[in-house]
C-alpha cells in the first residue's frame, strides 16, 4: 500500500486540481496528469485517425439553441426518468470496461458517486467488480451492459445474477462484433500481452502512488468472467482473450429478441446509429434505443449521435425511448440532445476523466459540473424543466 504521507500528498494534490477543474475539459489534463500513460491513452482514444470520436463532440457546434425570455425560472427542476427509472437529472453514466485502470477503487467509486447524484450507473460486462460487488457498494439505480456471447450460457447466468442483484435495466451492446483498431494502443502497447516501451516504464515509475495502489490492491481482473476461465483469475491475457473469443460475428436480431424475452424487465440496445435498426430493435421489443458509435472507438467515418439523432428518433415515433451516448462534454450537448426527442443522455469519458484526476471525489466532481451547467443553461433557455424542452428550442447550423 502507499506510504501514509505519499497518499496525503496525493490526496492533497487531488483536491486541488479538482476545485481547480471547471469543465470536463479541466478533468482531463488533470486526468493526463495523475494516470500513467498508457491508461490514460486507453481511456481517450479511439479507433483509426480517431475522426468519428472527435466529431462526436465537434458536431454538437453544428446544433445551435434557440433560447426564449420573460419567462419564470427560478425554479429549475433537471428531473426526469428513464425506462420508469427516476433520475435527478438526463445524465446516465455509460458502461466503460476496466475502470481500476485509471483508479484502484474502479466501478465501486463511479456507483456510489453515480448512487449520490441520483442517477444510473450501468456497468460493463468487463468490469474489475462483480455484479454482486456493485450492487452492496451502492444503492443507486443501475443497468448492466451485456454482449450476446457464443457461450449463451453465460448470458443466461449474467440475467440471473442481475435479477438477483435487483438490477433495473439490461443494455445490450450491438456495435462490437470485434474490437476497433485503436492505434493509440498499440503504440503505448496497452495490448495483451502488454508491451510497453522504455518510455511506458518510465512513465508509470513517474506515477508512484497509481503504481502502488496497482500493486497494493487485489489482483486486477475480469471478475465477472475470470470463474470461466481455467488458470489464475488474475492472468489478463487469458481473460481478454477469452472475451475476445466469446464475440459472436453471427449475432442476429432474433438473438436479441431472445434476451429481452429472457430478461423480461427494461432493455436498452445500444450501438444504434440509422433509422433502420432503431426501428427493428422496437420490433422485437426494445424499450429504449441507445444512439451511440461506442465513443468513436469501433468503427471510423460513422456519423457522430448527435447528427443523426432526429431522423432516429422519427423513426421510433415514441414507440421506445431514445437515449444519446457520444461526445458530451457540456449541459448545453444535453439540452441539444433533448430537444432533438432523446429521454437523456449517456456519458463515459466525462466521468472517467473524474476518476482519473481524483477517484470517488473526481467522479462526484464531473457530475456535480455537468449538473450545475444543465441547471443554467435550462434557465437561460427559457425552460424550467426538462419535458418543456421540444425542437422549438434548437436548429440545425448551415455548414459552410
Amino acid at each position: 500500500m502507499p506510504r501514509p504521507w505519499l497518499e496525503r500528498i496525493d490526496t492533497a494534490l487531488a483536491d486541488w486540481q479538482l476545485k481547480r477543474s471547471h469543465n470536463v475539459a479541466d478533468l482531463r489534463r488533470a486526468a493526463r496528469l495523475r494516470v500513467p500513460s498508457p491508461m490514460f491513452h486507453y481511456m481517450d482514444g479511439g479507433a483509426d485517425d480517431e475522426i468519428t470520436m472527435r466529431r462526436n463532440s465537434r458536431d454538437f457546434d453544428h446544433h445551435e439553441l434557440m433560447p426564449r425570455y420573460l419567462v419564470d425560472v427560478s425554479s429549475i427542476d433537471t428531473s426526469t426518468t428513464v425506462m420508469g427509472q427516476p433520475v435527478s437529472m438526463p445524465l446516465i453514466l455509460a458502461p466503460t470496461g476496466m475502470s481500476r485502470l485509471f483508479h484502484h477503487e474502479g466501478e465501486l467509486a463511479v456507483a456510489r458517486a453515480a448512487a449520490r447524484a441520483g442517477t444510473i450507473y450501468s456497468l460493463s460486462t468487463v468490469a474489475t467488480h462483480t455484479i454482486e460487488q456493485v450492487a452492496a457498494a451502492a444503492a443507486g439505480p443501475k443497468w448492466f451492459q451485456i454482449y450476446v456471447f457464443k457461450d449463451r450460457g453465460l448470458i443466461t447466468e449474467f440475467i440471473a445474477r442481475c435479477r438477483d442483484a435487483q438490477y433495473h435495466a439490461l443494455c445490450l451492446t450491438i456495435d462490437l462484433p470485434l474490437t476497433g483498431n485503436r492505434e493509440r494502443d498499440l503504440r503505448t502497447g496497452m495490448v495483451i500481452p502488454p508491451r510497453f516501451s522504455l518510455a511506458g516504464w518510465l512513465d508509470f515509475a513517474l506515477h508512484p502512488l497509481w503504481s502502488s495502489n496497482y500493486l497494493g490492491s487485489p489482483p486486477f481482473t475480469l471478475a465477472n468472467v475470470a470463474h470461466r476461465v481455467s488458470g489464475p483469475a488474475g492472468d489478463m491475457s487469458t481473460l481478454v482473450s477469452y472475451i475476445a473469443s466469446q464475440f459472436d460475428r453471427t449475432i442476429r436480431w432474433n438473438d436479441a429478441a431472445k434476451m429481452i424475452e429472457e430478461w423480461n424487465g427494461p432493455f436498452a440496445i445500444k450501438g444504434i446509429m440509422t433509422a433502420h435498426d432503431a426501428r427493428r430493435a422496437v420490433e422485437i421489443g426494445a424499450n429504449c434505443i441507445i444512439v451511440s458509435n461506442h465513443g468513436g472507438r469501433q468503427l471510423d467515418h460513422a456519423p457522430s449521435p448527435i447528427d443523426v439523432l432526429p431522423e432516429i428518433v422519427d423513426a421510433v415515433g415514441g414507440r421506445a425511448e431514445v437515449v444519446l451516448d457520444g461526445g458530451v462534454r457540456r449541459g448545453t450537448d444535453v439540452l441539444k440532445a433533448l430537444a432533438y426527442g432523446a429521454r437523456a443522455c449517456m456519458t463515459g469519458r466525462c466521468y472517467l476523466y473524474g476518476l482519473g484526476a481524483g477517484g470517488e471525489p473526481g467522479v462526484d466532481r464531473a457530475l456535480s459540473l455537468l449538473k450545475s451547467e444543465l441547471e443554467r443553461d435550462m434557465a437561460l433557455l427559457g425552460v424550467r424543466r426538462v419535458e418543456e424542452i421540444t425542437r422549438e428550442y434548437v436548429r440545425a447550423r448551415t455548414r459552410i
